[in-house]
Parts: C-alpha cells; structure tokens; sequence
C-alpha cells in the first residue's frame, strides 16, 4: 500500500517558516538583525523586551536555522542565517520582511538601535581619546611594532618583476615576494646569500643570484623596479652601479636607492666595511643623469628614537620611455 506522506520536501520549509514568523515578536527580531549583528543587551534595548523574551525567541530562531551566534571575546553576537536556508524558506522571509519593514513596531525598533549603534562608537571614540598617546606601542605589542609597514607592499601592481640589488639576508626580498610577480635578489657575498635562501624558502618566484652591482647578472630590460637600499656605501663604484640599474629597468621602470647621509665616521671604514661615508643629493643625482635617469624624489628619513647610525635618504628615478624609433 502506497503512504501519501504528510508534508512534501519542497512544502516543509514553508509551511515551518509560516509557523515560525506567524509570531510577529520573532519577524521584528528578525528584522532588527537584518544587516547588523546585536548582543542579546542590544537587541533588548532596540525591541524594547525582557531578556528573557528576546533569549527564548532567539532560541526557537536558532534551532530552527534562521540565527546564529558567532562570539566575541567575553560577548556573543546574533545574526541571520536566512541565506543558508531552503530557496523557498529565503523567499518566504523576502515577503515577510517587506511586510514587517513597513510596520509602526518596526520603525520603532529603528530608531531605538539607532543610539545602540551610537554607543558603540563612543565606546570606540573614547578609547581612542584616552590611548592616542600610547597607541603606537599598543598596536606593536598586539601586532607587531612593523605590522602596518608590512602591507605597503601591496601598492605594487602584482605583475610587478623587482629587482633587490645587494639583497643581503634577503629582508626585503622575503617583504615583497607575496605581493608581486617575481623578486630577483642579487648579492656579492655568498655568505649573505646563504643566509637569504634559508630566510626565503617557500617563495618559488625569488630568484637569488651571485654577482656585483656593477655587472649585474640580470638581462637588460628586465625589472620593473630596482631597489638599492643601505648598499651603495659598500660598492667600489657607485655610478656603475647605478648605470647597471639603469640598463636593467624596463622603459618607465623605477629605480629606489635608500643610503646614508654625509658623515664623519671614518671608523665605519674599518669596523662595518664601508667605502665611502655617504651620499648628498647633489652626488646621487648626477649618478642618476648620468646612468639616462630622470631623477625623482629626494628625501631624507628622520632618525628613529635609539638609532645610533647617521642619517639616512630616499632617492628615487625613472628610466625614461622614448618613442619608437627614438634613441635616449
């Protein structure tokens, strides 16, 4: 004998969603979280009803599928879940909640969650107002004090190919590896290099290699751009240098070279290896045109508190783009 069965699959949905939103108390509630998660305090205040309502309707709602609580810290917050529900049960709350919107009760709830979601900014502003002082070395001892830095990368087109010339251990190589194309890193000492390979195993688009910066072993034409960053000072011939970045740049590629300001500390030549005792932008900027550079910006970098080394600039230049046929 055949048995008719009492609801069908595609009928239950609704027919349960009728007699869940029959209750008009569980459609404002709803309502009211359409958009917006709210504690079971915040929701009290904007329905305007007992804890003890608001809990046992968000309850029913829960088991039923339609709310879900996601916590935060010491706190829950409720939301809905109509979108993981039956196309048809999604329907339903499209009609019930066009209905429940235009109603007086409802523009009630409005306007009461209008100052529950304005005491949560002035929680945030008077936060804010009391820890400005110290909320550097707060977010530093969360997340880290190079945290924000560490995204800057990501202003780089991701089809960028970038040249780190004197690499060293290969700190910034590894900082921009997931956010570009390709790195290429190039170091003269293979103890450096070492230290670099270890740092950035994982990262299958860096390409390490062994070379000077004046006879770099990169194609001509190949880097999008090309930074030299705290080397220069180490490097026999600065302009070569310079002129190989150059050659390696793409038309419209940039070049960043980041060194040290003019200074007195002749014991760096014998303590720290360095050459020369600093760059000033006169140096740097005839480098710059002589290797078919445009020069860019200049810049020189404040002195971080506890830092004990010289000054530090910022220079930047563009290998021109000629027109076709034309010769630079």
């Amino acid at each position: 004998m055949n048995v008719i069965p009492e609801t069908t699959p595609f009928g239950a949905p609704v027919l349960d969603g009728l007699a869940l939103l029959a209750d008009p108390t569980r459609s404002r509630l709803l309502a009211i979280l359409d958009g917006i998660e709210l504690t079971v305090a915040e929701l009290c205040d904007a329905l305007a009803l007992p804890q003890s309502t608001v809990s046992r309707h968000l309850k029913t709602l829960g088991d039923a599928g339609w709310v879900a609580a996601r916590r935060d810290g010491a706190s829950r917050y409720y939301g809905l879940t109509v979108d993981r529900l039956p196309d048809a049960s999604q329907r339903l709350w499209e009609l019930v909640r066009a209905d429940v919107s235009e109603s007086l009760e409802a523009g009630h709830d409005r306007r009461r969650l209008q100052p529950v979601l304005d005491r949560r900014r002035v929680g945030s502003v008077q936060f804010f107002s009391t820890a400005a002082g110290q909320w550097d070395d707060l977010r530093a001892e969360l997340f880290g004090a190079t945290s924000d830095l560490r995204i800057l990368p990501a202003l780089l087109p991701p089809t960028s190919v970038v040249g780190d010339l004197g690499c060293g251990s290969g700190r910034i190589a590894a900082a921009l590896a997931p956010f570009v194309s390709s790195v290429i890193a190039v170091d003269a000492s293979s103890e450096m290099l070492s230290v670099a390979r270890e740092r950035l195993t994982g990262f299958s688009n860096v390409h390490l290699h062994e070379g000077s910066l004046e006879s770099l072993p990169i194609q001509t034409g190949t880097l999008d751009l090309a930074l030299v960053v705290h080397v220069l000072h180490h490097v026999p011939e600065p302009a070569l240098a310079l002129a190989e970045a150059a050659r390696v740049l793409k038309p419209g590629g940039r070049l960043v070279v980041a060194d040290v300001l003019p200074h007195a500390r002749h014991e760096y030549r014998r303590t720290m290896g360095h050459i020369w005792l600093g760059f000033d932008r006169t140096a740097i900027e005839e480098a710059f045109a002589d290797a078919g550079l445009t020069p860019g910006l200049w810049h020189e970098l404040a002195i971080e508190a506890g830092a004990k080394g010289p000054g530090l600039f910022v220079a930047t230049a563009t290998r021109p783009v000629f027109p076709q046929g034309g010769t630079p």
